[in-house]
């Protein structure tokens, strides 16, 4: 235990330049405090005490920003940077030197039972406001593109971006075409240019009812 809790602050180190000396790590950083938080109560939830592992869950919830249920389980040298507004579900599994920035989901999609959270192996790195949804996969060495929605399997050593996640590099490849976030579609702007289209064709047919009308009453 103690080593795997050394290995928890010596990856803050690797990761974060910002960091200068133990102390501060130990003091200061929350993604440090609840991953230490959530080891101790992942402990008690493998002794089904889940009473007492859900009240240190959210007690540390409560001065982290972070919420990691006490089921989910996490392997060595996972560094959550930042942190606030991080939520991890039950049966999410994540594996060695895994890195998670704010605003992170690694959450379910809906009432169903059994395996519904994510499962994230070695070496991912999921960016900033990233949502990773239901019982997929994240394949090792891959990264999620901060903003993007995963609903579906990654491969390994992939980069996911976009609203659904679209795999766009693969071993080094580019797959497809090119998604810039800037060029992200907007199916509610797509939505209203379909509705103004409509619009000018109605006011077009009313336009001819009234002409027609117009000569009857002539007549």
């Amino acid at each position: 235990m103690f080593k795997m809790l050394k290995e928890d602050i010596e990856v803050v180190f690797d990761q974060d330049p910002a960091a200068r000396s133990y102390l501060e790590v130990i003091l200061t950083y929350s993604g440090l405090h609840a991953i230490w938080s959530h080891r101790l109560a992942h402990a008690f939830y493998k002794r089904k005490l889940f009473f007492l592992a859900r009240a240190i869950s959210q007690i540390s919830r409560f001065f982290t920003g972070i919420e990691i249920h006490p089921g989910a389980t996490i392997g060595r040298r996972f560094f959550i940077d930042h942190g606030m507004g991080v939520v991890i579900g039950e049966t999410c599994e994540i594996g060695d030197n895994v890195t998670v920035f704010q605003g992170v989901t690694l959450g379910g999609t809906g009432k169903e039972k059994g395996k519904r959270h994510p499962t994230i192996k070695d070496n991912v790195l999921i960016a900033t406001g990233a949502k990773v949804l239901g019982s997929i996969t994240v394949g090792e060495n891959s990264k999620v593109g901060a903003g993007s929605v995963v609903l579906k399997e990654v491969p390994a050593n992939s980069t996911v971006v976009g609203i659904p996640g679209k795999v766009v590099i693969r071993d080094g490849v580019k797959v497809g075409k090119d998604l810039n976030h800037c060029d992200l579609p907007d199916p509610t702007a797509d939505r209203f240019r379909v509705l103004e289209t409509e619009i000018a064709l109605l006011k077009k047919e009313l336009e001819k009812v009234k002409i027609e009308r117009g000569h009857k009453v002539g007549n």
